[in-house]
């Protein structure tokens, strides 16, 4: 039953991960790849019908997390609250820049809602990135399981450290791919045609710097990355936009997977003493809660699952960013 539930709370992260990592990619690239008002108009439709479905998945693994696992969640979010409270901010400030886009007139108005779009996205990706890091690297957790420390450097420290700078830039360049492939899957005409070749220029340039710093560290995980990249390259240059698109989400499901399963069966890695480290079985609820909630998990995700894939059949045509004539 824990292995079980573990396994859904990464699910959701995945979930998470790769279909809002597209909305945070195009909200980062509309404004930049669309010339005129229409196009970046044209970007935003792609997203419009999916991102606050999208969003759900977040719900998702932080309610799962909780029920299934109170002991993770408890030490997640009392070491990292600020950094989550920003979060919750930016989405905030995005899900306002998408609904209210069309809602006022004037190329002023909407243009203010593009950057509002692009800023407050990049704000997500890298926050996101840090956060990742952090939940890989660990936190100053004492034997009661409780976040040590005070202050500034208590919440945000852990989002501050050169491998939480390092992860803020992984999870940009997998944003800016993501949203890249999916413009040039979802939209005809000129817009297409710069993602696609923003799409070849991320792919070749990110696999040759992966590939250098693999090589550098010798890391397995970061070679591997490097030979997607290359790949996403490759399919994006031969017209394969389906497959990129592909590609590029295996790669960030991947990613998403060993920062949860790095450590093994440690689920939060404590930084002070490996013996004071989370587990999945020390963090996990009672076995009458996991099978109270296994109940309510089969009646609920499958019909979160199939609206979202109907969803996704229903507004799957392009959208076309060329103008046509009337």
């Amino acid at each position: 039953m824990i292995t079980f539930w573990f396994s859904v709370v990464v699910l959701a992260w995945v979930l998470f991960f790769v279909l809002e990592g597209f909305d945070f990619g195009v909200g980062l690239l509309g404004p930049v790849l669309g010339r005129d008002d229409h196009e970046r108009g044209a970007a935003v439709r792609t997203i419009g019908p999916f991102w606050d479905g999208n969003e759900v998945w977040l719900v998702a693994a932080i309610g799962v997390t909780f029920a299934a696992f109170p002991a993770w969640y408890s030490s997640l979010l009392a070491g990292l609250y600020l950094p989550m409270v920003v979060l919750l901010l930016l989405l905030a400030i995005r899900g306002v820049a998408l609904e209210f886009r069309g809602k006022g007139d004037g190329l002023r108005y909407r243009r203010r809602a593009d950057i509002a779009l692009a800023a407050s996205s990049l704000g997500i990706v890298l926050v996101w990135g840090a956060l990742l890091a952090a939940f890989a690297h660990g936190l100053a957790i004492n034997a009661n399981g409780d976040v040590v420390g005070g202050g500034f450097d208590r919440t945000f420290g852990p989002v501050l450290t050169p491998a939480a700078g390092l992860g803020a830039l992984a999870a940009l360049y997998a944003a800016l791919l993501l949203g890249a492939t999916f413009l040039s899957l979802r939209t005809s005409g000129p817009l297409r045609r710069r993602a696609g070749r923003t799409a070849q220029w991320l792919g070749t340039g990110g696999a040759v710097v992966l590939l250098l710093v693999g090589a550098g560290t010798g890391t397995t995980v970061v070679l591997i990355a490097a030979v997607l990249a290359f790949a996403v390259g490759l399919l994006a240059r031969t017209g394969r936009e389906a497959l990129a698109f592909s590609a590029t989400a295996v790669a960030v499901a991947g990613a998403v997977v060993t920062v949860f399963t790095i450590h093994g069966p440690v689920v939060l890695r404590s930084t002070l003493d490996p013996a004071f480290s989370l587990t999945r079985d020390t963090a996990a609820a009672t076995p009458q809660a996991l099978e109270l909630i296994t109940w309510a998990g089969l009646l609920i995700l499958p019909g979160v699952i199939a609206y979202q894939a109907y969803s996704y059949w229903v507004f799957r045509r392009r959208v076309a960013s060329e103008r046509v004539p009337s």
